[in-house]
C-alpha cells in the first residue's frame, strides 16, 4: 500500500477539500486513547474471520489494481486488511472496542474525482437556488439562479457569479461529518441520540454552505467582487465551521432536555 499511501498524502497537502485528511489518524489514536482500559481488560483470542477479511481485501486490491485499474477501492482494501488485522490477532473483544477508530479512517480517503462531482454538482444547484432566493427578496436587487450560476442586475449593473466547485461545500461537509461523529461517540449518549446527533451533521453542514454562498454573493454584489476571491472566500468558508458547531451542540443541549436518565438518583428519603 506505499504507493496508494502516498497519492493520498499528496492529495490532503495538494487538495483543500481533502486537508483534514491528516487529522482523521490522530483522531482515530484519540480515540483508542479514550478506550485503553477496555482495551487493555479485553480478552485476546485470535479469529479466522479477520484472516478471511485480510484475504477477500487483498483479492479487491488485486482485481482494483490489476483489472479495474481504479485507486479508491484500493484504499477501501486498506481500511478492510487493518480491521481483518486487528480481528485476525485480537478476536471479537478488541474489535468491539477498536471498531469505531478502524473505520474512522474513511474520513481520510479521498472520494475517485468522478464520484466528488457527481456528489458536488446537486450541492452546487441547491446553494445558488437558496442564494438567489435571498439576494431576489434584497431591495433593489434582481437575481436568478441558472444552473450553478447567479445572475440578476444591481442598481442597474448585470451581475454574475458562478458557484464553483469550491464553493459546493463538500470540504465543510466532510470534515463536519467526520468531527460530528467523533463528538457523537466520544459522548456517553444512548444509541439514538448518536444516531440523530451523526444524522444532523449533513442538514448542518449544507445548511451552513448556503449561508457562506449567500453571504459572499451580498458581498460580492453590494459590496466587492474581491469577497469572492482567494483569501476572502476561505476566510468565509472557515467561519462556518464555528456556526455549524454550535448549531450540533445546540441540537445536542436539546437531546440532553428530552433525555432523562431513569437510573439516576431522584432524591427521595
Amino acid at each position: 500500500f506505499a504507493e496508494d499511501l502516498r497519492v493520498m498524502v499528496q492529495k490532503w497537502r495538494y487538495d483543500d477539500n481533502w486537508s483534514h485528511g491528516f487529522l482523521i489518524p490522530l483522531f482515530s489514536l484519540y480515540f483508542l486513547h479514550q478506550r485503553r482500559d477496555r482495551l487493555a481488560a479485553a480478552e485476546r483470542r485470535p479469529c479466522g474471520w479477520g484472516l478471511a477479511l485480510i484475504v477477500v481485501s487483498l483479492a479487491g486490491y488485486a482485481a482494483s489494481a490489476f483489472v479495474l485499474r481504479m485507486g479508491y477501492p484500493r484504499l477501501l482494501a486498506l481500511l478492510g486488511v487493518i480491521f481483518g488485522t486487528v480481528l485476525y490477532l485480537g478476536g471479537w473483544q478488541v474489535i468491539r472496542v477498536a471498531w469505531l477508530p478502524i473505520l474512522f479512517l474513511f474520513f481520510a480517503l479521498p472520494l475517485p474525482q468522478r464520484t466528488y462531482f457527481l456528489l458536488t454538482f446537486p450541492m452546487r444547484q441547491w446553494a445558488s437556488t437558496f442564494s438567489a432566493a435571498v439576494l431576489d427578496a434584497i431591495p433593489g436587487l434582481d437575481a436568478e439562479a441558472l444552473g450553478v450560476v447567479i445572475e440578476g442586475w444591481y442598481k442597474g449593473q448585470y451581475f454574475t457569479l458562478n458557484v464553483a466547485q469550491q464553493c459546493a461545500g463538500m470540504r465543510l461537509l466532510m470534515a463536519f461529518l467526520a468531527l460530528g461523529v467523533a463528538m457523537a461517540f466520544l459522548s456517553d449518549r444512548p444509541l439514538w441520540h448518536r444516531v440523530v446527533l451523526v444524522l444532523s451533521t449533513l442538514p448542518i453542514a449544507l445548511f451552513c454552505n448556503f449561508v457562506r454562498v449567500t453571504v459572499t454573493g451580498v458581498l460580492y454584489v453590494m459590496v466587492d467582487p474581491v469577497f469572492a476571491e482567494n483569501e476572502w472566500h476561505t476566510l468565509l468558508g472557515l467561519l462556518m465551521l464555528p456556526v455549524a458547531f454550535v448549531m450540533y451542540w445546540g441540537l445536542a443541549g436539546l437531546l440532553n432536555r428530552l433525555y432523562v436518565d431513569e437510573s439516576a438518583p431522584t432524591g427521595g428519603g
